[in-house]
C-alpha cells in the first residue's frame, strides 16, 4: 500500500480540495484594516505576554487571574481543537446544530480568525503540506540552517502577516453553503469583544475592585490570547521539524509530547496527518488526547455523531514498519 493512499480518508474535506486544475489556491488580499488588526491582536498579546514578569512583581498574581485565565485559554483552544480542526475542517464527526454554532463561537474566542477564515487556510495547508502551496510549511525555505530557521519563524508566526488570503471557494464551499454558520462566524469581531470583555468583568466582580477588572483583563485576555497563539502556531512549526514520526504520512508530521497537554493532544500530529479525518489523534499508549475525550462526552450525551474513531485494522496500515 503506498504513502498516499493510506494519508487521507476519500471524503476529507482537505483532501478533496486538492485536485489539479481547480479553481485558484489565492483569493482577495486582505484589506489595510485588516491586516492592522492582524498585527494589533498578534503583537499586543506577545508584549503582554513578555510584561508578564515585571507585573508579577509590580502588582501580583492572584488565583482568581490564574482561575479566569485557565477558563477563557480553555474554552478557546477546544473551540479551535474540536471545533475548528476535527469538526469543520475535517468533519470527524458530526453534530447537533447548536453545538456548531457553539464551537464556532468558542472558537472565534481564541481570536485566530474567524471559523471560515481558519477552516480555508487549513484545508489548504493539507491539501498541499510541506508542499508548495501550503500557507505555513517551516521547509520553504530548505535544510541549510539559515533556511531552517527562517522556515521556522515563517511557519510559526511569519506566515499571519502574509496578506494573500486563501481561496474560500475552492476550500470551503461547503461552509459558504450553511447560511447559519456563515452568519455566526461573520460575527468574529463581537466573539472576539466578547472574550476580552468578559476577564476583566469576572476579575472585576470577583474581586470588588478595578485593579481585579485590570489584572483579569491582563491574565485572562491578553496573556491567555498569547499562549494560546503559540502554542497554536507550534503545531504549525515545531510539530513538522521535531519529534517522532511511528505513522506514514506524505509530509514532515511528527509527534511532540511535551505540547500534548496544552494543545489539548494536536500535538500528536503525525498520526493526524496520516489519518486527517480521525477524531483522536493520540493513539498509542500514554498519549492523552483530551479534545478526543471532549468528543466522546459529546458523542455519549448524543450532540455528536458518527465520530471517525480509529481502529485497529486502520491503525495498522498506517504503521511504520
Amino acid at each position: 500500500m503506498s504513502v498516499d493512499s493510506v494519508e487521507a480518508a476519500p471524503d476529507d474535506p482537505a483532501r478533496d480540495a486538492a485536485p489539479a486544475g481547480a479553481k485558484p489556491i489565492l483569493g482577495d488580499r486582505r484589506s489595510g484594516w485588516q491586516q492592522g488588526l492582524v498585527w494589533a491582536f498578534v503583537v499586543i498579546p506577545m508584549i503582554a505576554l513578555l510584561a508578564t514578569v515585571p507585573v508579577v512583581w509590580g502588582w501580583g498574581l492572584g488565583w482568581w487571574d490564574v482561575a479566569i485565565g485557565a477558563v477563557f485559554y480553555t474554552v478557546g483552544i477546544l473551540g479551535v481543537t474540536v471545533g475548528y480542526h476535527r469538526h469543520f475542517t475535517h468533519r470527524s464527526f458530526k453534530a447537533q446544530r447548536w453545538l456548531s454554532v457553539a464551537l464556532t463561537i468558542t472558537g472565534s474566542m481564541a481570536i485566530q480568525g474567524s471559523m471560515m477564515a481558519w477552516v480555508a487556510d487549513h484545508r489548504r495547508h493539507h491539501a498541499f503540506s510541506d508542499k508548495e502551496g501550503d500557507p505555513h510549511s517551516p521547509w520553504r525555505y530548505g535544510s541549510t540552517p539559515w533556511g531552517v530557521a527562517r522556515g521556522f519563524f515563517w511557519a510559526h508566526i511569519g506566515w499571519v502577516f502574509d496578506r494573500k488570503k486563501t481561496n474560500w471557494d475552492r476550500f470551503i464551499p461547503d461552509l459558504l453553503a450553511d447560511r447559519v454558520l456563515r452568519r455566526v462566524s461573520a460575527l468574529f469581531g463581537l466573539w472576539v469583544t466578547v472574550s476580552l470583555v468578559l476577564p476583566a468583568l469576572l476579575g472585576g466582580l470577583l474581586t470588588w475592585s478595578w485593579a481585579g477588572a485590570v489584572t483579569g483583563f491582563f491574565w485572562g485576555g491578553l496573556v491567555r490570547m498569547a499562549v494560546c497563539h503559540h502554542v497554536t502556531w507550534s503545531i504549525n512549526s515545531i510539530c513538522h521539524m521535531i519529534g517522532a514520526r511511528p505513522f506514514r504520512s506524505r509530509d514532515r508530521s511528527r509527534n511532540f509530547w511535551p505540547l500534548a497537554i496544552l494543545s489539548m493532544g494536536e500535538s500528536w500530529h503525525n498520526l493526524h496527518h496520516a489519518d486527517p479525518t480521525c477524531a483522536r489523534h493520540g493513539v498509542l499508549k500514554g498519549q492523552i488526547d483530551i479534545s478526543a475525550r471532549l468528543i466522546w462526552f459529546f458523542e455519549k450525551f448524543g450532540w455528536a455523531h458518527d465520530v471517525r474513531w480509529p481502529t485497529t485494522r486502520r491503525l495498522a496500515s498506517l504503521r511504520r514498519s
